[in-house]
């Protein structure tokens, strides 16, 4: 049955409908976003009990399940989605309590993950960013190198490497950019430069751990240099981009982290340039939220900032 932009469940057949409680509509919003009673109850500073109790009385407010169980959560029913919308109305007017829309600043946490490089050099800048226009504004960063997980866990946004396969969640393409081959001047003074792709099979390689990497755009080193062996290899792009440094063999390494530093020297340009993309996923309610619609945005400027740097056609500079 339809709730109307103030939360009240319109029943024609009975003659005293209930009126579903603003504050249940909010909590509601919480676990829709999150997924989990357990995460709603740290945001809202309540326990589990009282999350299931006002969950459970706003479905019986309006007449009908809200939510219901799945592997990646509680996932909201076409009812809860429309609950949901009017709860994001309640929230939106008690935002605009606090003053016209250009002077409101916002308030939360928005957790996200995203790669070790991407955290680093987009996402950190990013939300200080939006830290220093809204300083009630927490953001709460995982960095891992993996597929999206399309489990909800606390997470807000996610960024991967590679078009993700999504379910009820809305991924979108951020930009690419360019992993190039590097060495340090010490290894190439001592090994020599190679000069063709066939040359490869006489230098090591530092890279992922190949038993662990999760990402199957990143599973590229062997398609420009199977005869390479491994040298240091790691589930970190820092250790990839130290242990080049530190003559380790030739790295496989992101431009824009590798630029960064003038002992690397990039080799072989025109014939190792591996162009991938970030993306980033999230659920359609979760981008309503202003706090997080703020850090996306934030991110997007990020990425359209340091497009150059990213696909190493530039210098990095800060």
């Amino acid at each position: 049955m339809p709730i109307d932009a103030a939360g009240i469940c319109k029943n024609a057949h009975v003659a005293e409908s209930k009126r579903a409680s603003a504050d249940d509509l909010l909590i509601l919003l919480a676990v829709g976003r999150s997924g989990r009673f357990v995460s709603a109850a740290d945001e809202l500073g309540l326990n589990h009990t009282t999350i299931s109790r006002r969950i459970a009385a706003l479905e019986e407010s309006v007449g009908g399940r809200l939510l219901v169980r799945s592997a990646a959560g509680w996932e909201l029913t076409d009812l809860g989605r429309e609950a949901l919308a009017a709860a994001e109305t309640v929230e939106s007017a008690m935002r605009s309590l606090a003053g016209p829309r250009g002077d409101r600043s916002l308030e939360g946490v928005v957790r996200m993950s995203a790669t070790d490089g991407f955290s680093a050099y987009i996402a950190a800048p990013a939300a200080a960013a939006v830290r220093r226009r809204h300083p009630l504004v927490s953001v709460e960063i995982v960095a891992a190198t993996r597929r999206v997980t399309q489990q909800r866990s606390g997470l807000d946004v996610e960024v991967v490497v590679g078009e993700p396969q999504v379910h009820r969640a809305e991924a979108t393409r951020l930009g690419d950019y360019c992993l190039g081959l590097y060495g340090s001047r010490e290894y190439l003074a001592a090994h020599g430069a190679p000069t063709t792709r066939a040359g490869l099979a006489d230098h090591a390689l530092v890279y992922f751990i190949d038993s662990m990497l999760q990402v199957d755009d990143l599973d590229l080193a062997r398609t420009f240099a199977p005869a390479m062996r491994e040298s240091v290899t790691s589930t970190n792009v820092f250790v990839h981009v130290e242990a080049t440094r530190a003559a380790a063999g030739l790295g496989l390494l992101p431009c824009f982290m590798a630029d960064r530093h003038d002992d690397l020297i990039r080799v072989l340009p025109d014939d190792v340039a591996l162009l991938l993309s970030y993306w980033l996923v999230a659920r359609a309610e979760t981008l309503r939220r202003p706090e997080v619609a703020a850090l996306v945005d934030a991110i997007r400027a990020r990425m359209d900032d340091q497009r150059g740097v990213l696909l190493g056609a530039a210098r990095a500079t800060g």
